[in-house]
């Protein structure tokens, strides 16, 4: 199994920006597809993106964050990135990463077979 471990969470206002990585390391990052998932204080952990290694790294957004966000993802530095724009309160939480040996990828979170730890992304108002 390849593990994750995210970085670049932070404060930042409403309408900021903030980039999230995951560097993967121990297996074939190229072969996985690779998706973010957030879980808000008091809610259950929910889809936000996922980029598949089929198809020329195919996308797909969760409808909250579609056209605020952007995954996408490095194979040569085995990272995958989460471009977060125009952020809302909303969208503060504890961001994981995750990995999904399926070719077309998944938004079940019971498709991935490995996490990172999370990273905490808090948006002010």
């Amino acid at each position: 199994q390849v593990q994750l471990v995210e970085s670049g969470g932070g404060l930042v206002q409403t309408g900021g920006s903030l980039r999230l990585s995951c560097a993967a390391s121990g297996g074939i990052f190229s072969r996985y597809c690779m998706g973010w998932f957030r879980q808000a204080p008091g809610k259950e952990r929910e889809f936000v993106a996922r980029i598949s290694w089929m198809s020329g790294g195919n996308t797909y957004y969760a409808e909250s964050v579609k056209g605020r966000f952007t995954i996408s993802r490095d194979n040569a530095k085995n990272t995958v990135y989460l471009q977060m724009n125009i952020l809302t309160p909303e969208d503060t939480g504890v961001y994981y990463c995750a990995a999904s040996p399926l070719p077309r990828g998944s938004m079940r979170q019971a498709d991935f077979t490995s996490w990172g730890q999370g990273t905490q992304v808090t948006v002010s108002s």
